[in-house]
C-alpha cells in the first residue's frame, strides 16, 4: 500500500514539473517511471567492450559511452561503498576491503546499510534487487549470513567463495543455499538468471536492479563453454607495459624489477582468462535484454554498465593489480542506453562513481540525503553540460592494517586528483607524481620535480579542498578550475600524441561496426585497444 501511494505522489510531482518547464520530454521525462539496471564487473579496465558481442553491440553502440569515467579508490570495498552511499571514501569512512578499518565491517558497523541508493529507489516506490557481490568479507561474521541490508525487496548475494563461481553459498532472499560444481551452478549464469526472473515480473511498478557478476575479477573462472575462447590474444603492449624508465617516479615503482619472458606469459593468460570469464558477463547482457524486449520493458529502462575499479596488466611494472593512481586502475567503462539516451553517443565530460546513485536517484525522481557528494549525470545524457560542472576527481587510497591485504599492493597512502589534463598525486611518504596528459597520456614522465614549487603549492590547496569536502561543498570543491602547467616545464617528446584508452572509434568520431562472436578467436595482435 505504501509502495502504490508513493508511486501516485512521484508521478503526480512528474507531471506538474513537466508541465511548469514547457521543455520537450528529456530523458528524465520521455518515461515517467523509468526502470533501471545497474550492471556492475569486478575489476574491469576501460578498453576492452569491443570484445565482447553483446556489451558492444546492445549497450555501446545502442547508447551513450563515458570517455573519461573514474573512481575515486581503486579497490573494490571502498569503491562500492562510494557507489552505494555517493560519498567519498574520506566521508563514508570505509577505507581499505578488510576489517575493522574497512571491508563490509566497517560499513556494517558504522551504520551506512540505513541509507543507500537501495533505501532511496525503495523509498520512491521502486522494487528493488541486488544480485551478485555486495561487500568485500560480507556478512564475515560480523552479521549472520541470512542478513539482508534494508532497501532492497530482491537479495541474491554469495556468502562463502565468491569468487570461484561454484562451490559456494549464496544468501537467496534470508534462505542460504549452497551451490555445487555443476556448469549449471556457475554463479555468473545462476544470477543471470534470477536477474532476468526480476525484470520480466508483471505489473507496472518500476524496478531498480543493481547486478554485480563476479568477472573478471581473480581467479576469473569462466563457464565451461567459454574455456576454449581467445586462444591467442595478448595483454595489450602500451608504451607503458613494463615501463623501462621510472627513474623520476617515487620509491615504491623505482624498486619494482622489470619483469621477464616468464612473467609476461603469466601477464598473458591472466588476460585470457579475464576475457573468458567476461563472455559470461557478455551473456549475461544478451539474455538480460531480450528478456526485457520480450517483456515490451526494453524501450522503458536504462541499463547502466561500469566496473568498480580498473586493472594493471603489465603496465607501469604491475604485472597485476590495483589500487594506484594511474588511469589503467581508476578508469572504468561506463555505458548507458535507455529512453532518450542517444546511440552511439561519447560523453567527454568528467565523471565519477559518486555520481552513480544521484543519476539513478534523478531518474526515478528519488530524494537524496545531504551527505552526498555526487552530481547527476543525467544531463550529460541528455546532451548538455550544466554550468560548474565537475573539473576534477579525488583520488585517496588508505593502507590497510590488515597484513595479507597490505601484501597485495606496494602502494603507499595517497591523495590525488584527475583532472582532463592531468594526474597529481601526493604520497603519504612526501613524495609527489604529476603527469600531462595531453603531451603524454601513458603516464610515463612524472614532472613534479621540474615545476616551480608554486605550481605544486596550487595543486596541493586544491588538492586539500577536495580531500576534506563534505556533502554540497564537495560539489563545489570539484567543479573549481585545475591549475596549468603550461609554460612552466618543457614538454617531454612525444611521437605518439594523444591517445584514447578507451574503446576504438568513438573518441575519434568514428563507430566500429557491431562485433560478431567470431571475434574470440582473433590472434593477440588484432586484440590491441
Amino acid at each position: 500500500m505504501l509502495n502504490t501511494v508513493r508511486k501516485l505522489l512521484c508521478l503526480t510531482l512528474l507531471s506538474v514539473l513537466a508541465a511548469a518547464s514547457g521543455l520537450a520530454p528529456t530523458a528524465a521525462q520521455a518515461v515517467r517511471r523509468p526502470n533501471i539496471v545497474f550492471i556492475l564487473t569486478d575489476d574491469l579496465e576501460a578498453g576492452n567492450l569491443h570484445l565482447f558481442p553483446n556489451i558492444w553491440n546492445q549497450l555501446v553502440l545502442a547508447g551513450t559511452g563515458f570517455e573519461r569515467f573514474f573512481v575515486s579508490n581503486s579497490w573494490c570495498c571502498p569503491s562500492r561503498s562510494s557507489i552505494l552511499r555517493s560519498q567519498y571514501v574520506h566521508s563514508h569512512g570505509v577505507l581499505t576491503n578488510t576489517g575493522p578499518e574497512g571491508g563490509f565491517e566497517k560499513f556494517f558497523t558504522s551504520g551506512l546499510e540505513r541509507s543507500t541508493i537501495g533505501t532511496w529507489m525503495q523509498d520512491a516506490g521502486y522494487r528493488t534487487g541486488l544480485m551478485g557481490k555486495y561487500l568485500n568479507h560480507y556478512p564475515g561474521g560480523i552479521a549472520p549470513p541470512d542478513h539482508v541490508p534494508p532497501g532492497w525487496d530482491e537479495w541474491d548475494v554469495p556468502v562463502r567463495n565468491l569468487y570461484n563461481e561454484y562451490d559456494y553459498a549464496l544468501n537467496e532472499n534470508g534462505t542460504v543455499r549452497a551451490y555445487g560444481s555443476l556448469p549449471q551452478d556457475y554463479l555468473g549464469d545462476v544470477l543471470s538468471e534470477k536477474a532476468q526472473a526480476f525484470v520480466s515480473q508483471p505489473g507496472d511498478q518500476p524496478f531498480f536492479l543493481y547486478l554485480a557478476p563476479i568477472a573478471p575479477h581473480n581467479p576469473a573462472n569462466c563457464a565451461p563453454r567459454h574455456a576454449e575462447a581467445f586462444p591467442y590474444a595478448t595483454a595489450p603492449r602500451t608504451p607503458s607495459f613494463n615501463q623501462e624508465d621510472v627513474s623520476a617516479e617515487p620509491l615504491w615503482m623505482r624498486m619494482r624489477p622489470r619483469f621477464g619472458a616468464l612473467a609476461t606469459q603469466r601477464i598473458d593468460e591472466r588476460y585470457r582468462r579475464r576475457l573468458r570469464a567476461m563472455l559470461g558477463v557478455d551473456d549475461m547482457v544478451g539474455a538480460l535484454v531480450e528478456t526485457l524486449r520480450a517483456a515490451g520493458k526494453l524501450d522503458d529502462t536504462y541499463i547502466f554498465f561500469g566496473s568498480d575499479n580498473g586493472f594493471h596488466l603489465g603496465q607501469h611494472r604491475l604485472q597485476h593489480g590495483k589500487t594506484t593512481p594511474f588511469d589503467e586502475a581508476i578508469r572504468v567503462p561506463l555505458v548507458v542506453r535507455g529512453p532518450g539516451v542517444r546511440p552511439g553517443g561519447v560523453v567527454e565530460e568528467m565523471g565519477a562513481n559518486v555520481d552513480l546513485a544521484p543519476t539513478f536517484a534523478d531518474l526515478a525522481g528519488a530524494r537524496l540525503p545531504s551527505f552526498v557528494e555526487g552530481r547527476s549525470l543525467v544531463p550529460l545524457l541528455q546532451g548538455r553540460t550544466p554550468p560548474s560542472w565537475r573539473q576534477n576527481v579525488l583520488l585517496e587510497f588508505n593502507r590497510p592494517f590488515n597484513l595479507d591485504s597490505a601484501r597485495q599492493t606496494p602502494v603507499p597512502a595517497y591523495r590525488g586528483m584527475r583532472t582532463a589534463r592531468y594526474t597529481f598525486v601526493r604520497y603519504a611518504t612526501g613524495e609527489y607524481q604529476l603527469y600531462d596528459l595531453v603531451t603524454d597520456p601513458y603516464q610515463l614522465h612524472n614532472l613534479a620535480a621540474g615545476v616551480p614549487p608554486s605550481v605544486i603549492s596550487a595543486f596541493d590547496r586544491q588538492l586539500d579542498a577536495l580531500a576534506t569536502c563534505s556533502g554540497e561543498s564537495c560539489r563545489v570543491a570539484d567543479s573549481v578550475q585545475p591549475p596549468s602547467i603550461t609554460g612552466t616545464v618543457p614538454s617531454p617528446a612525444s611521437s605518439l600524441g594523444p591517445v584514447s584508452l578507451g574503446v576504438p572509434g568513438p573518441s575519434s568520431g568514428v563507430v566500429p561496426a557491431p562485433v560478431s562472436a567470431t571475434s574470440e578467436g582473433l590472434p593477440g595482435a588484432a586484440l590491441m585497444p
